[in-house]
């Protein structure tokens, strides 16, 4: 767990700035849709905090956090579930895509964000 105080503010603000500048390719294209309220006017941050841990984007008005995993998540699944169930204990919905399906199907991986962020929407 992270330290407490005002240095540890500034442990994840420091930990946040190196993630959004070694992102990788992956989560550098969806950030190129979701930047800038490119995706239907809604609202992202990017490796923003929450609780103790950084998310790599987090939609506030609607709870929703993206995930876009790369091949070390297969190794560290029970790391990964207990983060989600932290996550969703607190009312968030934690979507989670894979490096290979954003480069690959960036439109599927938008849509699928969409029916979290509008489901009623056509």
């Amino acid at each position: 767990m992270a330290e407490r105080g005002p240095r540890g503010r500034q442990v994840f603000i420091d930990r946040a700035r190196q993630l959004r500048r070694q992102q990788t390719g992956a989560e550098g294209v969806l950030w190129y849709h979701l930047r800038d309220r490119r995706l239907l006017n809604f609202r992202f941050k990017r490796q923003h905090r929450i609780g103790p841990y950084i998310v790599d984007f987090f939609c506030r008005e609607y709870r929703l956090i993206i995930e876009v995993d790369g091949g070390q998540h297969s190794d560290q699944v029970e790391q990964d579930q207990l983060r989600t169930h932290f996550l969703e204990s607190r009312g968030l919905t934690v979507v989670r895509f894979w490096n290979d399906d954003v480069l690959a199907n960036i439109d599927g991986v938008l849509e699928a964000i969409l029916n979290h962020l509008a489901p009623t929407s056509p």
